[in-house]
């Protein structure tokens, strides 16, 4: 795992929101999952964790945004913990997860990842945590990597296509998300592999040899 992405450890990453904006909306769910290399080089989901969050003191709640993942923030039943409790929590499971598979650095797997990445930095900030073990700006986006390999960029229908279950019924909770993410993820990463796209061949320092022949 160590030597597939460049020393960096893919980990996934979903939330659930009170809205768009990562400064002001609060972060109401997040979850983690990590992944691993079996001795043949396949990946695969390996653990998760979650947690409900909550709101942040003064954050904004979008009734939209409610709706849409039917979260009451208020529901006692929730079992929600502050968000420098739940940031802890989950970074030190990273660290913990980067340090044991010899990786340097962790990078965020999102379906679009860039929603995800903003709000957990946004947490991070708030909270006042120092040791982020995620790349500061990158990241691995499957919308992105759904669209080339699948030609879908919706969490369900790219799953669908990917003959993954998946269940519309459990669909906006975090946890639930984030682990058909990883699955998600796991087999685009594989299906490359399946059809001779990794480990990269070495090229032959041939002027003759066509630019497609490089890619055989």
């Amino acid at each position: 795992m160590a030597q597939r992405f460049r020393g960096f450890l893919p980990v996934v990453v979903d939330v659930e929101t009170g809205g768009f904006n990562s400064s002001t909306d609060a972060l109401l769910e997040i979850a983690v999952v990590t992944v691993r290399m079996d001795e043949n080089g396949w990946l695969y989901p390996h653990e998760s964790i979650d947690a409900n969050v909550i709101p942040f003191e003064g954050a904004n709640l979008e009734k939209e945004a409610l709706d849409f993942t039917g979260i009451d923030p208020f529901d006692p039943e929730r079992g929600a913990i502050d968000e420098e409790e739940a940031m802890t929590k989950m970074l030190q499971f990273v660290r913990k997860e980067v340090k044991s598979t010899g990786c340097n650095r962790a990078v965020l797997v999102g379906h679009n990842a860039h929603f995800d990445h903003g709000f957990l930095k946004a947490a991070i900030e708030r909270t006042d945590i120092k040791r982020d073990p995620f790349h500061p700006f990158s990241s691995f986006d499957t919308a992105s990597l759904s669209a080339l390999a699948l030609g879908q960029t919706v969490l369900a229908k790219s799953c669908i296509a990917a003959e993954i279950e998946f269940d519309n019924k459990e669909a906006h909770s975090a946890a639930y998300d984030t682990w058909k993410t990883a699955e998600l993820f796991c087999y685009i990463i594989n299906r490359w592999k399946e059809l001779g796209g990794w480990p990269l061949k070495e090229h032959k320092d041939d002027d003759e040899e066509s630019f497609a022949d490089m890619f055989k």
